[in-house]
């Protein structure tokens, strides 16, 4: 029998493969998920809701002959709703908020054998890339626990890197599971718009830019899982092509030799950090080295025009999410519910046409159909994955004369006056500086992927990006696959002293 000190020795699948061999029990596996959880949340304050009974009941219920059947797992607290279990959204509108529905999403990871032991921590409506909301506290790195684990899916990335489950849940709309993914040494995926589903309270999610996946540390279970969720469900806006091979065939599967642009520009103009360009320019390397052609090249696109449509779309999501919280909670809601920065962003979607809700939509087709035209020439794009190693715990979040400025903004209806003085356009700009690589494949509903090659000077992870084809998430596995195997990261892990 596999010892309970060898359970991070294992992915999911392996961890699935003892259960199937009758070397260890699922109640054992999730036990000893729990005692991991105990003893690192109170200094990483990774997970905000334990399930511990809820998965210990499932533990001892016959399994389901799935991929995943007695793999501990986290669910990140926005978007999927688990019948019977908070889904407080990061928000304190939604602290006591109980859904009693299964979402989609998450009746599928059931159905792959999955079990849920609790909720992650998560900005408030997933809107920052750091994970430090006010109802939950931050969310520490476990490579430096001064240092934030990024975000949205910050709460999942700390979970996985430090140990606790092999895989937790994310979602990615500018970037949410690629960049914790990046800061805490793991493998993250954004699939292809409309790959995962949304329903049933969802068509697209932030107009498709935004879909779940999960974080995992190998390649393989990160296909696996896409494997168990992919494909539309009942009401889906549109159905996306089926792959035409299992994505867990893929990973065996060489990429042969790719052509691949990369560069380590901003596109915002806003600097990269040293570490992060050397991150690319190895990687580029090794590329060459696996017989790939790589070459520096970009696509021709405004991108400071593109951040500044995101937070058109930005601005009125959460307008809307701030509406629609009265409508779920059925009452009436008010600035004290929600964080000033979420509260004042609402306030700026009302300063917004819908002609210019709808132009700010129609430059991220433009920017697919450029994506589209530089893939005939590129099979693959690469980039850093964020600009600038992981800031410090607090430092990206409003200092005290920015919350001043929007609660007069707010409480004094000057949202037009803001927008028109340029203000939006610097906070569109200084918000993505540190992570401007992302946002790309949201707009254009590319698949996208962090994969953990380097780690800089301070022994903190530093992720490199590759974005495919529309469509094609096999190639990035398969690519993913082979980096993986001529540069493991698996038993990378951080020296946690807890």
């Amino acid at each position: 029998m596999a010892g309970f000190s060898e359970y991070d020795q294992y992915d999911g699948l392996g961890l699935a493969g003892l259960v199937r061999q009758k070397k260890i029990s699922a109640t054992e596996l999730c036990e000893e998920a729990i005692k991991r959880i105990e003893k690192l949340n109170p200094v990483l304050n990774a997970v905000v809701t334990p399930m511990f009974e809820i998965g210990l009941e499932a533990a001892k219920r016959p399994l389901p002959d799935a991929p995943f059947a007695g793999v501990p797992f986290l669910l990140k607290d926005l978007i999927s709703a688990y019948a019977g279990v908070k889904l407080t959204f990061g928000c304190r509108a939604y602290k006591d908020y109980v859904p009693d529905y299964d979402s989609e999403m998450v009746k599928r990871l059931k159905k792959a054998g999955l079990i849920t032991l609790g909720k992650t921590n998560t900005p408030e409506f997933g809107l920052m890339g750091i994970t430090e909301p006010e109802l939950h506290g931050p969310t520490r790195n476990p490579w430096n626990i001064e240092r934030t684990c990024g975000g949205s899916s910050g709460g999942s990335a700390a979970a996985v890197a430090s140990g606790m489950v092999p895989i937790a849940s994310g979602g990615d709309g500018g970037g949410s599971i690629r960049i914790p993914s990046s800061y805490c040494g793991l493998f993250g995926l954004k699939p292809s718009r409309g790959r995962t589903p949304a329903g049933p309270s969802y068509g697209e999610l932030w107009q498709g830019a935004a879909l779940e996946h999960v974080l995992t540390r190998s390649v393989r279970d990160s296909a696996a899982i896409l494997d168990a969720v992919c494909g539309a469900d009942a009401g889906a806006p549109y159905v996306i092509q089926k792959p035409d091979l299992p994505y867990s065939e893929e990973v065996n599967r060489e990429p042969g030799s790719l052509k691949i642009a990369f560069t380590v520009e901003s596109p915002l103009g806003t600097g990269t950090d040293e570490s992060c360009r050397q991150a690319v320019y190895k990687t580029a390397r090794r590329l060459e080295d696996l017989g790939h052609k790589v070459e520096e090249a970009k696509p021709e696109i405004d991108f400071i025009k593109l951040a500044n449509t995101y937070f058109t779309l930005y601005f009125g999501e959460i307008a809307a999410d701030i509406r629609h919280a009265e409508s779920v909670l059925k009452k009436k809601v008010g600035r004290k519910d929600f964080e000033i920065t979420t509260w004042f962003f609402g306030k700026l979607g009302h300063c917004y046409s819908s002609a210019e809700f709808v132009q700010a939509i129609r430059q991220w087709d433009i920017a697919a159909r450029i994506m589209g035209r530089f893939h005939q020439r590129y099979d693959l794009y690469l980039t850093p994955t964020v600009a600038f190693p992981p800031a410090k715990i607090g430092e990206l979040l409003p200092k005290s004369y920015e919350k001043i400025a929007m609660e007069v903004i707010s409480f004094l209806h000057l949202g037009s006056l803001a927008k028109a003085s340029g203000m939006v356009n610097k906070i569109a700009i200084e918000t993505l500086a540190k992570t401007p690589f992302t946002q790309l494949a949201n707009f254009t509903g590319q698949p996208a992927i962090n994969v953990p090659l380097q780690w800089d000077e301070n022994g903190l992870p530093c992720g490199v990006q590759f974005i495919a084809p529309n469509g094609d998430e096999a190639v990035l596995f398969r690519l993913a696959a082979q980096l993986e195997k001529a540069e493991p990261w698996f038993n990378k892990r951080p020296a946690l002293n807890i």
